[in-house]
């Protein structure tokens, strides 16, 4: 298997989809960001200085999903069709925990919408907490499943 965004020569280039077929394509991911105890009490209560950290990133992210193809170089510019974040205070980690969906009918997937959602919301939560929390850590930030086009439907497995 070759990479598809390298020529034969290996020069890098955007790979054209114009004979794919349109088709309905989602992604959905996920990513966390672990805080100290006393950092996510604050986001939990809504009590940073800065805002409602949760809201302002789910915010944050769909504007970073809409955008991924002006920051990752080969990222076709996609009209989506949606893109949904969402942040939870999960007590376990302790910290944020953030889901990305992002759907559009086209000819090329949505994977990079979705997991540039995730990246930019964890950034937001990061600036948003780093005053209270300099050892603020962002994780896993992975793609969970996608559907539609030509190489089919892909989940990832447990574990």
């Amino acid at each position: 298997m070759r990479l598809s965004h390298l020529d034969e020569s290996g020069r890098a280039r955007m790979v054209d989809v114009a004979a794919k077929p349109l088709s309905r394509r989602t992604a959905l991911a996920e990513g966390a960001v672990r805080m100290s105890h006393e950092a996510f009490d604050l986001v939990n209560r809504n009590a940073i200085a800065k805002g409602d950290v949760l809201r302002i990133a789910e915010v944050a992210g769909v504007m970073g999903g809409k955008r991924a193809s002006d920051l990752i170089p080969l990222c076709h510019p996609l009209g989506l069709d949606s893109i949904i974040v969402e942040c939870s205070a999960e007590p376990v980690l302790p910290g944020v925990r953030i889901t990305a969906s992002a759907v559009v009918t086209g000819r090329t997937g949505v994977e990079m919408e979705a997991l540039t959602a995730i990246a930019v919301a964890s950034l937001t939560v990061y600036d948003m907490v780093k005053a209270v929390d300099r050892t603020v850590v962002i994780e896993r930030i992975r793609l969970l499943e996608k559907t539609g086009g030509t190489r089919g439907d892909w989940r990832r497995g447990e574990g």
